[in-house]
């Protein structure tokens, strides 16, 4: 038995999420039936973790165990062949026995893209987030260091989310800016239910100047939900990278 890990780029904006589902177009369901198609083998792909509806990945990684003797390098190639144009097995790799895309996995990546030009994008406008106002950068900048670091983020999750543990540790936070884009970019342990998507509200907050960027570390402290900024939409957030 093979352990075969792939690494998967992906537009998520016509899928209900990753993970499967009966009634909604889902990301794993598409390639399981890919690899089925290719192998004749009813394969269990296990990921990193879900990606949300209409949220993308650029290096989502998952694993499945198969008795095929496909040539490794030759992967990729086959199950893009049966797979929708939004999706792409960018990387394939046979890896040990034990390796688990999930419980092996020791951080991620994720990236808010937002425009802040007047008049947005025609072409990007469903893989970014358009915001006319213009935004404080700097400060911005000296908000985001206070998200990095070891926190209980209970009041930057969703109210649906069924992880009890709310305590997470972000390694880096940062702006970056390119003319008129603003990359918000994350790099931690795990996330919780749109953790990112209202940091990232928390952040437009402080460049509208609805909130002081010595008033984030009060907001994480107060685990309170209403005092951090609205959950942005999830078409411009990316999983960029999972680390293992």
């Amino acid at each position: 038995m093979r352990n075969i890990k792939l690494i998967i780029e992906y537009d998520g904006a016509k899928f209900g999420g990753w993970q499967k589902q009966p009634t909604k177009l889902n990301i794993q369901g598409e390639i399981e039936k890919a690899i089925q198609e290719i192998t004749g083998e009813e394969i269990n792909l296990t990921a990193s973790g879900r990606t949300d509806a209409g949220v993308h990945s650029l290096g989502q990684v998952a694993n499945f165990k198969t008795n095929s003797n496909i040539a490794i390098e030759k992967f990729p190639m086959a199950i893009n062949s049966k797979l929708k144009k939004s999706i792409v097995i960018k990387e394939a790799e046979e890896v040990e026995e034990d390796f688990h895309a999930r419980y092996k996995c020791k951080g991620k990546k994720y990236r808010y893209i937002i425009n802040n030009s007047t008049c947005g994008s025609a072409i990007y406008r469903g893989l970014e987030y358009h915001i006319p106002q213009k935004l404080d950068i700097d400060k911005m900048k000296k908000a985001i260091k206070y998200f990095e670091g070891k926190h209980d983020f209970k009041g930057f999750r969703a109210s649906g989310t069924s992880s009890k543990d709310s305590v997470r540790e972000i390694y880096k936070a940062e702006i970056i800016q390119e003319k008129e884009r603003i990359y918000i970019e994350l790099t931690g342990n795990g996330f919780m239910y749109n953790m990112v998507r209202i940091i990232a509200g928390t952040l437009v907050d402080v460049g509208l100047g609805k909130i002081k960027p010595e008033d984030i570390s009060n907001i994480i402290e107060s685990k309170n939900r209403t005092l951090a900024g609205k959950t942005l939409p999830a078409h411009g957030l990316y999983l960029v990278e999972v680390y293992y």
